[in-house]
C-alpha cells in the first residue's frame, strides 16, 4: 500500500475550483510481490474469467507467472498477446484494439493489463467501450497514465487522446519495475520533469483564455514531481525505495488528472510536440521516442 496514493482512492471531492472531483480506483499496491496479490483482490471482487492483455515481452516478463497464479486461484483466463507493428513494437492503433476485442470471450468480465504505457491505452479503451473494468499490472515505471482516463490512440496516423476510464486497481511490483530497460525508466522520470512546464502551460490558459483551473489537482501534480526530484539517485540506482518513489509520483500525477477529466496538469506544449514528433516519425515508418 501507499500512503501517499491511499488517500485518495474512492473519494468524492467538492473543490473549491468548483467541480466535484471523483476517484474510482479501488486499490493501488506498490510493493515486493505485488503480483501476487492480483489474484486474490480478482477473487474478492467476485471476477471468474479474466483476460490477461501482454505483449510478447511483457507476457514473458510477467504475464506467465500471472497466468499461473490466476489458474491456481480457480479464474478462468484467456490470453491476447498484441502483435508488434512492421516497426517492431506494439502501437495504440487500430489494428491492436481490434486484436484484442477479437481475442477477448464475451463470457470474460475483466481484462488486466500487463505492461507499459502502450499496452495499457489498448486496454483502457477496449475496457471502456466494451463496459468492462480493468486492472493495471505496469510492467515499467515509464509514464503517468497508468491512473487517468485518458487514451493516447493513434487513429489514421494521428495520434489522439480519447476519453475512456480508469483501473479498478493497481498493482506494481517493485522487483518487476526494476527489471525495466533503462530507456522507459528515464522516460518515466523524463514525463514527470515535464510537469513543471505542463504546469505554466495550464496556468497560462486560466490567465489568457480564461481556462478553469483546479489548485488541488495542480498541487498533486507538483507533489508527484517532489516526490521523483527527491529520489534522483535511488531512481537511478533502482532501489526498492527509488522505484516506489517514481511509481508513487506517476500514479499521483495520474490522479491530478482523473480528478479533472483531462490531462492540462500533466500535459502541455512538450507532449504535443512529443505526440508530433511520434506522428512524423510513424509516416516515415521510423520508431516512436520515449518521454
Amino acid at each position: 500500500m501507499s500512503e501517499v496514493l491511499d488517500t485518495w482512492l474512492g473519494r468524492t471531492i467538492d473543490c473549491p475550483c468548483g467541480q466535484k472531483h471523483e476517484v474510482p480506483i479501488r486499490r493501488i499496491v506498490i510493493e515486493r510481490d505485488a503480483l501476487g496479490q492480483v489474484a486474490g483482490y480478482v477473487k474478492e471482487a467476485g471476477y471468474c474469467e479474466v483476460t490477461l492483455v501482454a505483449d510478447e515481452k511483457t507476457y514473458q516478463a510477467a504475464g506467465v507467472k500471472l497466468r499461473g497464479l490466476l489458474e491456481a486461484a480457480q479464474v478462468k483466463v484467456s490470453i491476447s498477446v498484441i502483435r508488434e507493428n512492421a516497426m517492431g513494437e506494439v502501437a495504440a492503433d487500430e489494428e491492436a484494439i481490434v486484436q484484442l476485442l477479437l481475442d477477448t470471450p464475451l463470457s470474460s468480465e475483466v481484462l488486466v493489463a500487463v505492461g507499459a504505457g502502450t499496452l495499457h491505452d489498448i486496454v483502457r479503451f477496449a475496457a471502456h467501450r466494451t463496459k468492462r473494468p480493468f486492472l493495471s499490472v505496469p510492467t515499467a515505471p515509464s509514464v503517468d497514465g497508468f491512473a487517468s482516463v485518458g487514451a493516447p490512440l493513434i487513429v489514421r496516423g494521428f495520434k489522439t487522446t480519447i476519453p475512456a476510464s480508469s483501473p479498478e486497481a493497481i498493482f506494481a511490483d517493485l522487483a518487476l519495475l526494476a527489471e525495466a530497460p533503462q530507456a522507459m525508466i528515464a522516460a518515466g522520470l523524463g514525463d514527470m520533469l515535464g510537469k513543471h512546464t505542463s504546469l505554466a502551460d495550464w496556468s497560462l490558459g486560466r490567465v489568457l483564455l480564461d481556462e478553469h483551473y483546479c489548485e488541488l489537482s495542480a498541487q498533486l501534480t507538483l507533489e508527484a514531481v517532489e516526490l521523483c526530484t527527491a529520489h534522483l539517485d535511488e531512481i537511478a540506482q533502482r532501489t526498492d525505495l527509488g522505484m516506489l518513489k517514481l511509481m508513487e509520483g506517476l500514479l499521483l500525477s495520474g490522479l491530478s488528472m482523473l480528478m479533472v477529466g483531462h490531462s492540462r496538469p500533466a500535459s502541455g506544449a512538450e507532449h504535443h510536440l512529443s505526440h508530433y514528433w511520434e506522428m512524423v516519425l510513424l509516416q516515415q515508418r521510423r520508431r516512436a521516442l520515449l518521454h
